[in-house]
């Protein structure tokens, strides 16, 4: 029984594979074959549109907006309460976190862990592998480089960058929607340079 069994999972991965090679040029593990992104946002109560790869995890009170992509490997704490918005990017690797317990595990446990929450605005970009950091708030249409630490809020409509993160620029956007990054050293490309 249990041989065929995984022989059955074998042939069924490897159809799935086949399938999403042909289908979007990827190739990914059993769990993302078999899960819904999708579906998986609107059981955790996400915004419509919203999607959460199956290798995210989530806990806490998260809230999330509408449209928004979370991406794979990312880590979303909300124990201490969060909110993404709408239209967010939500990159790999990315990890949020609501509580720390530096004073608990400096104090030998005398001391609880702190939680505080974080806000992440409406059509904000979070760069790969960055690391949030309890009670921030990002606002929206920010552009937050990948591998920043974020230990410090950020304003609207900022490009921020580094470890730890700061400010080095803004978001234009223009009637039609088009969107410059403008950096504070007179330099000024589009979003994806």
């Amino acid at each position: 029984m249990t041989e065929k069994l995984a022989a059955d999972l074998r042939l069924l991965r490897l159809e799935l594979a086949r399938a999403m090679r042909t289908d979007w040029q990827r190739d990914l593990p059993l769990g993302e074959l078999v899960s819904d992104r999708w579906e998986r946002a609107r059981d955790l109560g996400f915004g419509d549109g919203t999607s959460v790869y199956e290798s995210s995890y989530v806990y806490g009170d998260v809230n999330v907006g509408p449209n928004t992509w979370i991406g794979p490997f990312t880590l979303l704490d909300g124990t201490g309460g969060l909110r993404i918005g709408a239209h967010c990017s939500i990159s790999a690797g990315v990890h949020i976190y609501t509580h720390d317990t530096v004073a608990r595990a400096l104090s030998g446990g005398r001391s609880p862990a702190v939680r505080s929450s974080v806000t992440i605005g409406d059509n904000t970009y979070i760069g790969s592998q960055s690391v949030i950091a309890r009670g921030v708030s990002i606002g929206d249409h920010c552009v937050i480089g990948a591998n920043s630490f974020v230990n410090d809020s950020i304003p609207p409509f900022s490009v921020a960058v580094g470890s730890p993160c700061r400010v080095v620029g803004v978001v234009e956007i223009d009637e039609a929607g088009e969107v410059q990054l403008r950096y504070h050293d007179g330099q000024g490309q589009g979003p994806g340079a």
